[in-house]
């Protein structure tokens, strides 16, 4: 498998920027997600990297070959589309030895190969049905048995779930992830479903409107989000945004929010103007005292989980908490909250406050 680098990549569409100048490492073996809302520029990316589109400037490098300019032929990276992209005139067999027999393998050696794939992937029971007739989810398999049959350096994934419905498509994310431990391979994923990226990613990219927002671990891209877009982006429910006038005090990286004063950790100091302060809704608990105070405006009960909706004096803020904890409707109460887990924006840029952001973190600075 393989490294694959991206050194400040970007892509015109005439007068339309689709991906700004983006840089980031796909190390070996990383299963890599592309995040991100529609039109944000993430299968222009993948697209890139698999020479499908060739970059308006910047880099991409294979195992330290730079191939930005090389046809998809010449890359050994294998693609996955959404909607498989199979050959309908072809049973399951003759799918996956296509890519084999188009290289000029020998029959015998096409045969074992396919006989492997179809094992890995558990399909040797169709490989002489027709692909028309066959369920989406074993469609998906043979789309990407086709691309594991060539042992390509890199695979490329555009949303290859995104035709399933929701209980099967769980289903062959946890098979996909799997199928990559087995394999070790280097796989660039694109999605925009946050909890698929989250669940499957060992590395995260964020982008929107062409910009990579965050890179990281989805452990750093939940706990430290560097902007509002990616906190708001990645959670269900998002962070909360309390909007308010302050200063982060110097040597002690204290905030007042309500009255209620806080030292937050890794905050860089000396900001100042309006400020946003973020908080998960599990990182809100709710008390009969506390200086800070909301009334509770709606319930949500979610089994082990209730989701209470406040009315704050700084805007609507939303709590996860124990399902046996009472909350009544009208009820004002106290609201706390772990300093730890507070991330400080500037309202204004969007960006995280963080003393300890760096290049790893925020991408694009």
């Amino acid at each position: 498998m393989a490294q694959i680098q991206i050194k400040n990549i970007r892509k015109d569409f005439g007068d339309f920027n689709a991906v700004k100048e983006s840089t980031f490492t796909i190390e070996d073996g990383e299963f890599f997600m592309l995040l991100g809302p529609s039109g944000c520029g993430k299968t222009t990316t993948l697209r890139m990297i698999a020479g499908l589109e060739l970059p308006t400037s910047g880099e991409i490098y294979l195992d330290g070959e730079e191939i930005s300019q090389l046809p998809p032929s010449k890359r050994d990276i294998a693609f996955v589309f959404q909607m498989f992209a199979l050959y309908p005139h072809m049973n399951v067999r003759r799918n996956l030895s296509y890519p084999l027999v188009s290289q000029g393998m020998a029959r015998r050696d096409v045969k074992a190969k396919v006989e492997e794939v179809a094992g890995i992937l558990g399909i040797q029971d169709i490989l002489n049905r027709p692909v028309g007739g066959l369920s989406g989810g074993d469609r998906q398999r043979v789309a990407l048995g086709r691309a594991i049959v060539r042992d390509p350096k890199a695979f490329m994934m555009d949303e290859p779930l995104g035709a399933l419905d929701a209980e099967f498509r769980e289903h062959m994310a946890e098979e996909l992830r799997a199928l990559h431990d087995r394999m070790n391979a280097t796989t660039v994923y694109v999605t925009h479903d946050q909890l698929e990226a989250m669940q499957m990613g060992d590395k995260i990219v964020v982008m929107n409107n062409a910009v990579v927002e965050q890179f990281g671990t989805p452990q750093e891209i939940y706990d430290k989000p560097a902007t509002m877009f990616v906190a708001d982006f990645i959670g269900s429910p998002s962070m909360n945004f309390l909007h308010f006038d302050g200063t982060v005090g110097e040597g002690d990286e204290s905030v007042t929010l309500g009255g209620e004063v806080m030292r937050i950790p890794r905050t860089r100091q000396g900001a100042s103007g309006k400020l946003v302060f973020g908080v998960r809704p599990e990182h809100v608990t709710l008390s009969d005292s506390g200086t800070y105070r909301g009334e509770i405006l709606a319930s949500e009960y979610l089994g082990t989980t209730q989701i209470i909706t406040l009315d704050t004096p700084n805007g609507e803020l939303k709590a996860r908490i124990d399902s046996a904890q009472v909350a009544k409707v009208g009820e004002k109460v106290g609201l706390g909250f772990n300093p730890r887990t507070i991330t400080l924006f500037d309202a204004g840029s969007g960006h995280a406050l963080r003393s300890d952001l760096n290049n790893e973190v925020l991408a694009n600075g």
